[in-house]
Formats: structure tokens, sequence, C-alpha cells
């Protein structure tokens, strides 16, 4: 099982204790580097220092904003693995999946498939819905470049997030808690956190952090069900990509020079619309993915024990 691979390295709490502070010191402080210089490049004075997102594109545009905070997450991942390698001799491999090998398949079916279904369902509310919530907003150019940074600089961000919360936190509070529960609890709530200081927030209120702690549940549940980081790595990509170069807002984390612009008031969104996703939709998708991938035994994977394997069993990986 997925939790069990962090036994194939070691797994001493203060080895993820350590590991940790590396992985925020480098996606929080070295990551952000780039990003702040950028700014104060682009200032006139210390004392026209934007203090939001909106602020930032404004001042840097939203290219290079994209391309100098998606940076961070970059360095970040970086941290992950060298943590994973030379703190706990784990492979990436192994911090990625159960299998004998990383199985892309996985990764592209659920891209395919909810890249598809966001499309879809905006390119309907555009035309059919609601497209006084829309304008055009597509420039070649800047769509191209964004296209760019899209496909090779996203996953980085994406992948960030996915192997140092459903990887490394789950491991590290698995291993530690000796169950499944208590990881997949706590790294759902971390990851909803961790987008706390995001606009949307403070759009549309903390009624936000239902559809972000549903969305890392979502993941966690998939990630332990199918032992591996493949599906939640292949729809973290596609829910960012297809958001980034389709549509865009003014109150929203991602401002880019997508295809359109939400131009509708965020406080006239209902609740119904951000829970729907997390108590409709979702189910819907794990109810496909358990029928592809012949999914059994729910309570054991999501709830039962984690079992560390007698110590003759132990395979420290050499690599």
């Amino acid at each position: 099982m997925y939790i069990e691979q962090a036994y194939k390295g070691l797994t001493d709490a203060w080895r993820y204790i350590v590991g940790a502070i590396i992985i925020v010191v480098g996606w929080q402080i070295l990551g952000y580097f780039p990003l702040i210089a950028g700014l104060f490049i682009k200032m006139d004075g210390f004392e026209n220092f934007p203090a939001d997102i909106p602020g930032m594109v404004a001042l840097l545009g939203g290219n290079l904003f994209l391309f100098l905070m998606l940076i961070s997450f970059a360095i970040g991942l970086v941290a992950v693995f060298i943590c994973s390698k030379y703190l706990h001799q784990l492979s990436i491999k192994n911090l990625t999946t159960t299998r004998a090998k990383i199985d892309w398949k996985r990764f592209w079916f659920i891209f395919i498939l909810w890249g598809s279904f966001t499309s879809i369902m905006l390119v309907v509310d555009y035309l059919y819905i609601a497209p006084e919530n829309y304008v055009w907003n597509f420039q070649l150019e800047p769509f191209l470049i964004l296209l760019v940074l899209g496909l090779f600089l996203l996953p980085l961000q994406t992948s960030f997030e996915e192997y140092a919360f459903r990887g490394y936190g789950m491991h590290f509070l698995g291993t530690l808690a000796k169950n499944r529960w208590l990881p997949l609890v706590l790294t759902s709530i971390g990851f909803g956190l961790l987008h706390i200081f995001n606009p949307e927030v403070e759009k549309l209120g903390l009624i936000i952090m239902v559809y972000y702690i549903g969305t890392g549940l979502f993941l966690g549940i998939i990630t332990l069900m199918d032992d591996g980081l493949e599906l939640a790595l292949g729809f973290h990509f596609a829910n960012n990509l297809f958001t980034a170069l389709l549509v865009t807002a003014d109150w929203t984390a991602l401002q880019t020079d997508s295809i359109l612009k939400d131009i509708s008031d965020p406080s006239e969104m209902t609740i119904s619309e951000i829970i729907v996703p997390v108590f409709i939709i979702f189910p819907i998708l794990l109810f496909i993915l358990a029928k592809k991938y012949k999914w059994t035994d729910w309570k054991g994977k999501l709830l039962g024990p984690v079992v560390e394997p007698p110590k003759e069993d132990y395979k420290i990986l050499e690599e």
C-alpha cells in the first residue's frame, strides 16, 4: 500500500521534520526571491511595493508574474526530491507509486477526463447559460507565452503540492500515527489552508475553504485507493492548466492572459456553486475511477492501520 512505501527508505521522525524545514525554506524563501527581485526592479520605490496579487500582476504583467511565481514551486519540488533521496534514501519512483514503474496512462486518463469536463462546462456556460459573465480576452502572442509556461512550469507547481502533501506529508503522518485516516484528514486540511491567502477567499469568504479542503480530500482518497500519486498528479495539472488557459478574473490567484475573462461579481456566487464539485462531481469521479481501476477494500485503504514491515523485509534503496 502507498503509505507503506515509506518503509523502503528511512522513516525517523526527525528526518521528516528536517525535511519539512528544508522544503519550506526552499519553497517560501529561496523560491520567492526571483519574484521579490523582479518586483523591486520594476518598482519606482519601496513605498510602491504591491501588497496583493492584482498589484503584482499590474506591475509585472500576467505572464512574467506567473513565471516568477511558478519558480518558487519548482524549487520546492526539487527540495522534496532532495529530501526524499538523501534524507530518506527513497527514490522518486517509490515516493510516487507502489507499481513497478510510474503509470503515465493513469496520469493521462484523468488529465484528459477532467480537462475535457472543465472545458465543456465553461463553453456551455459561456455560450448558453451566462454569456454576460464573460468577455473575450484572447491575444495571440501573450496566449502562446502562457501556453508554454502552462505546459512546462505549471506541472512543477501542481507536482510540488502533490509530492509535498499526498507524498511526503502522508508518508510522515502515516508512519508516525500508524494509521491512514489521520494523514488523509490532516493533509487535506493542510492543502486547504495552503490556499487561505488566495484572493478568492477574500472575495467569496471562508465557505470557499469547503472546496479547497474537499479537493484535498478527493486527491488524498484517489492516492490511497490507487496506491500512487499518478491520478492526483494528472487531475491537479489538468485543473490548473485548463483554468489558466481558458478563463481568468481579477479576483483569482491565477491571473493570466487566458481566452476568456470572468467579469461576474464573485459576491453573487451561490453556496451551491462552491460545494457542488465536492459533494456531487467528485463522488461521480470516484465512481468512474473505482470502476475503471477495480478499487476494493475502501475501509482498509482509507481508515485501516499502517503496518511496519518486519526488519528483514526493509529495502533501503541505494540510488
